[in-house]
């Protein structure tokens, strides 16, 4: 049955049992215990299927819970994620822009009563669907991470119009919301980058799916589609633009692996890494489904056919976790550090 958020929840559960919702987490946890390359491939389907559910945000969640938060909460959560009924996403970004700490700016209260949240977070993916958010703010210098039942009567939960709407975007709002109680972690920039960075990752890896779907339907497209005589794909120019489509695919597809295998394998990596492939595959999949518009032609522009799907889901996913520029300006300012610049 399809619920609220726009996903069949047996589909679900049915990922659970196949042990996807599980894949990172280890055995002892109730998951699978594989790593983030293996990953790779079931984000690839989701991007490929535009899957509408939020595995993606849980997979950011787990990461984050894995990554940062102490075995108690693990031994809480993780299984209950692994078996389908616990989901997550994170709130880290206050307001529009990068993902950068600069725009955390949540500020926490301390009073003698406790401590206090006001305020929002506009952009959690996945809002509607979480059960728990990992929430960032900031207490005199220092960044935490708030672990936040989404039942809270004083968590205020609201949805956000976006393009995509495969991808459901949500508002959290926050007014004097006492986090006393809630488990509280100190977190350093450097591990709010890398949830940051494998966010990035992540997101790209669907994108391979996403341009591969793209690549196969215009394929099929230019070889029925009649014209002056001939199927379109005969013509050097489409065929030019069809193979463009594949090496750009198969350019980022790369990337993507790599990244994927420096988030378990090679930490000091992940962050270049993970920048060269979002910044690789947010162009390059723009590209790839604006050309797969025109060349369908008028039809291309319809709600009745499924390409306009794709090209907006390459908007969605070029500004999701940084876009092209702010990546490429990133590796600039790594590579320019590395030599005392």
């Amino acid at each position: 049955m399809k619920s609220a958020q726009g996903y069949e929840q047996g589909h679900w559960q049915q990922m659970a049992e196949l042990g996807w919702l599980g894949l990172i987490i280890n055995e002892s946890d109730g998951g699978v215990g594989l790593n983030w390359v293996d990953l790779v491939v079931v984000l690839e389907e989701m991007g490929r299927s535009l899957y509408p559910g939020p595995y993606l945000s849980t997979l950011c969640f787990t990461a984050a819970l894995i990554d940062i938060t102490d075995s108690h909460t693990q031994k809480t959560l993780l299984p209950g994620i692994a078996e389908g009924k616990i989901k997550g996403s994170l709130a880290l970004l206050d307001r529009p822009g990068d993902p950068h700490v600069d725009n955390i700016s949540l500020e926490a209260i301390t009073t003698g009563e406790g401590v206090f949240l006001s305020g929002s977070k506009p952009f959690v993916h996945d809002c509607g669907s979480a059960d728990y958010f990992l929430v960032a703010y900031r207490q005199a210098q220092d960044f935490y991470l708030a672990l936040l039942d989404a039942n809270d009567p004083s968590l205020e939960r609201s949805h956000s119009a976006t393009m995509d709407f495969t991808k459901r975007t949500g508002k959290l709002t926050f007014d004097n919301l006492d986090i006393s109680n809630a488990p509280r972690f100190k977190v350093s920039e450097h591990q709010i980058n890398r949830l940051f960075d494998i966010g990035a990752v992540g997101v790209a890896a669907e994108m391979i799916g996403a341009a591969e779907a793209v690549l196969a339907i215009t394929t099929t497209y230019a070889q029925d589609r009649i014209q002056f005589g001939h199927a379109i794909g005969k013509y050097q120019g489409v065929k030019h633009r069809l193979a463009e489509m594949y090496v750009d695919i198969e350019s980022f597809k790369s990337l993507v692996y790599y990244a994927a295998w420096t988030i378990t394998d090679s930490a000091e990596e992940l962050s270049r890494s993970a920048s060269l492939a979002k910044a690789f595959a947010s162009d390059a999949f723009a590209a790839i489904g604006i050309d797969a518009v025109q060349l369908h032609g008028a039809i291309g522009f319809t709600q009745e056919y499924d390409i306009q799907l794709y090209l907006k889901r390459s908007k969605w996913s070029r500004a999701s976790f940084g876009n092209a520029d702010f990546h490429y300006e990133k590796i600039i300012e790594q590579k320019q550090n590395s030599q005392g610049i």
